[in-house]
């Protein structure tokens, strides 16, 4: 596993060790989690925002999705 060092203003560091201390984690697991769910978020962005610049990819309306759930006519 490769180590990385990054300055962090004190107030972050310090609501990473509250969350680490509530999670009974360490400091460097809570930071490598919260990077690991950043970057799924980023690529789900990504994806979403491709997809609605592809002409081919449909765009569904919300009221006739809300209705086909509902089971409304």
């Amino acid at each position: 596993m490769t180590q990385v060092s990054a300055r962090l203003p004190d107030e972050l560091v310090k609501h990473v060790d509250v969350a680490a201390r509530r999670l009974k984690r360490s400091r460097a697991e809570v930071i490598r989690q919260a990077l690991e769910y950043y970057l799924e978020d980023q690529e789900d962005l990504t994806l979403g925002l491709e997809r609605l610049q592809d002409p081919a990819d449909p765009v569904l309306d919300w009221d006739e999705v809300r209705r086909g759930l509902l089971g409304q006519d």
